[in-house]
Formats: structure tokens, sequence, C-alpha cells
């Protein structure tokens, strides 16, 4: 097993996990740029993808793997739903 393989193995993420980080690593804001390229490079559809995301942003191994990534995920989280929390009162 190579060097990646075992630290892929450790991180107990796997490869479709490690892509969409990647990929929100690189394009962190939601544009219909980003829709496309989720289709083409990842073939996926843009709510699966987002789907996808969501359970990483809970996932104690990706948060191992990418802890800034996770971390501004979060945030972003954490603010939406204190935006929807103002609007419901």
């Amino acid at each position: 097993m190579t060097d990646a393989g075992r630290a892929r193995e450790r991180a107990g993420l796997d490869d479709e996990s490690l892509a969409i980080l990647a990929f929100e690593s690189e394009w962190p804001s939601h544009t219909s740029d980003k829709e496309e390229a989720i289709r083409e490079r990842l073939g996926l559809e843009p709510a699966r993808f987002y789907q996808l995301l969501g359970r990483l942003v809970d996932d104690p191994s990706a948060r191992a793997h990418s802890p800034m990534l996770i971390g501004r995920l979060e945030r972003l989280r954490e603010a939406r739903a204190a935006r929807r929390a103002r609007m419901l009162r």
C-alpha cells in the first residue's frame, strides 16, 4: 500500500469524500459555475454534493483531514441557522 493509501485509511475517508473536500477547498462560494463543475468533475448532482458535504462537516475524520475547511463550513452552517432563527421570531 502506498503512503497516500495508508493516510486515507487512517483518516477513515474514502476517495469520494476526499474529492469532495478537495473540491470545496477550491470552490468556496456557491455559483452556477460551481454547480456545473460539480457535475463535470465529481459526477454528482449539486444537491447530492451538498448532502455529502454536510455529512462530512460532522465527520471527525474529515475534521482531522481538513480542520480549516471544516471549521469554515461549520461557521457558515451556524450563521445560516441563526438567520433562520431570527426570521422565525
